[in-house]
């Protein structure tokens, strides 16, 4: 939307293992979502938001939405691209797009995950961003977190 800052993203780089594969030796399909998870806590790391500080506050993050389009396979022992873009929302979630690239340039796969914010004991959800995220928000929209 108009006003909002632009995404945050962070990129990593991963050879496929043997262990990630199917019998076919290309990357398994539920591997997919750690590969998302690798790339995904760097670039929270990136930003503060890490699991040390969601403990401190006694707030959790589950993801409540996994989407996967695969498009190319990965071969056994590929390195290839993964990149995470943190999508800017209002809401008391986070919106997290991702990117496999293979290494001769091509697609291989997309997909995203949606978490919403919890209170770790009574596990009632935000219905507003936590202070101490809403903090580092104020920072993406100062420009202060620019990747």
């Amino acid at each position: 939307m108009a006003g909002d800052p632009p995404p945050l993203a962070y990129e990593i780089q991963h050879r496929l293992l043997f262990s990630e594969t199917d019998p076919l030796m290309i990357g398994w399909h539920g591997r997919f979502p750690q590969f998302f998870e690798m790339c995904h806590t760097e670039l929270m790391r990136s930003i503060g938001l890490t699991y040390d500080v969601y403990r401190k506050y006694n707030i959790g993050a589950p993801i409540v939405q996994l989407h996967t389009d695969f498009y190319m396979p990965l071969d056994l022992d590929e390195l290839f691209t993964v990149r995470a873009e943190l999508v800017w929302s209002g809401g008391a979630r986070l919106n997290v797009s991702y990117e496999l690239v293979k290494e001769n340039g091509v697609l291989a796969a997309t997909g995203y995950t949606v978490q919403m914010f919890f209170d770790v004991h009574s596990h009632e959800p935000y219905v507003s961003t936590p202070d101490f995220v809403q903090e580092i928000w104020d920072k993406w929209k100062r420009g202060e977190l620019a990747r």
